[in-house]
């Protein structure tokens, strides 16, 4: 059976400023007005970042849109949005965050079925040399797929 996927939002900046080694799948606690803002494109995963406290994980600055005909039951844009995942997950990602120096950052948002999940990668930083070494990579792979074209036309 395939699944349903329809990603919403992609933080493309993530693969550009950090290595992702491992990603994990997770739901997100959201109010309703949250959910249709979202149905709508209305969010924005740009410098947002995950935070482990007192065993729960958190998404923080991750702007939702006000849903324009909430009114009254619209939440904060930045708020704090929990992630659900399971107990022993959110500490073994910890213990990783706290000994090797990783980051936690989503990587995208999106509908699977009707229930909203976000891809959380582990990261870590890539420094100035290994970002210019990817752009040189890629350049390398977008002028061979351009050659590999004008040969067979």
């Amino acid at each position: 059976m395939a699944e349903n996927l329809k990603t919403v939002a992609d933080n493309r900046q993530v693969r550009h400023e950090y290595f992702i080694l491992e990603s994990i799948e997770a739901g997100i606690e959201l109010a309703g007005t949250e959910i249709k803002s979202i149905r709508q494109g209305g969010v924005n995963l740009r410098d947002s970042w995950i935070a482990i406290e007192n065993g729960e994980a958190y998404v923080k600055q991750m702007h939702i849109s006000p849903y324009e005909k909430g009114n009254i039951f619209n939440k904060d844009p930045l708020r704090e949005r929990r992630l659900l995942m399971h107990k022993r997950e959110i500490l073994r990602l910890y213990g990783q965050v706290k000994q090797g120096g990783l980051t936690l950052v989503p990587v995208s948002l999106y509908f699977k079925g009707s229930r909203v999940k976000v891809q959380v990668g582990l990261c870590k930083g890539k420094k100035l040399y290994d970002k210019r070494d990817s752009m040189a990579e890629r350049d390398a792979k977008r002028t061979i797929d351009r050659a590999i074209k004008e040969r067979n036309r």
